[in-house]
């Protein structure tokens, strides 16, 4: 690892939805971002033993090797203090952050939907952000009358749905119409120093997953 970087992220380039990368760079960490390039790149470092599953992402910091998405993100919310003040606010950033892993999934399966589902994929996308989720945090903001889901202060979870509410505008920029707190936090959120400057043209945030992206990871991974 680069010794003037606080931490190392290793994962696949086809990933659309980078939420390590997210969270680090929203709080102005320095971190190195590298990427499999090869099927013998990936062997390597499973016969090194530094992926315990066998697959990607996996963090170097703090001088662990640390795989799986959820206890990376754990551990670097809680190190950096976005994991809520006790364990009742970190039961509702897991509640929230899995209802946000959820749809989050649906967009990341649009990159290999095939042509004739793609129409119908997106369709359920926007049912269920409109109908299901969006009115869930809606109705949260509104219940407490706070500027962030959990104990009125930036936690992990509020970065997360940021991430997903910049990905469903890609999809269509009217479905954060009909709800107007969400619509303040985005702009709330934006508006950060290390947010702005990550979301600018140029950063280490990567656009949506392409053919091309798609099918060099298929052949890294041997996906058929």
């Amino acid at each position: 690892m680069d010794p003037t970087r606080d931490l190392a992220l290793l994962r696949q380039e086809h990933n659309e939805s980078p939420v390590e990368a997210a969270l680090v760079s929203f709080l102005g960490v320095m971190f190195e971002e590298k990427f499999i390039e090869t099927s013998e790149d990936l062997e390597k470092l499973r016969q090194d033993g530094k992926l315990m599953f066998e697959h990607v992402p996996m963090v170097e910091i703090d001088g662990m090797t640390l795989v799986q998405t959820r206890a990376i993100l754990n551990y670097i919310a809680t190190k950096y203090d976005l994991y809520g003040k006790d364990v009742k606010e970190r039961a509702l950033i897991d509640v929230y952050t899995e209802g946000i892993a959820d749809l989050s999934d649906l967009i990341m399966q649009l990159a290999l939907c095939p042509p004739d589902e793609k129409e119908a994929k997106i369709s359920l996308i926007k049912d269920r952000t409109k109908n299901r989720y969006l009115p869930a945090f809606e109705k949260v903001l509104k219940s407490h009358g706070q500027d962030y889901l959990v104990g009125n202060r930036l936690t992990r979870v509020d970065i997360h749905l940021l991430e997903l509410l910049l990905r469903l505008e890609e999809i269509d920029s009217s479905l954060l119409a009909p709800f107007p707190l969400l619509k303040a936090l985005k702009s709330r959120l934006s508006n950060l120093p290390n947010v702005k400057k990550f979301l600018q043209p140029g950063s280490q945030r990567k656009p949506p997953a392409d053919e091309k992206t798609i099918e060099k990871a298929k052949k890294i991974f041997k996906m058929k």
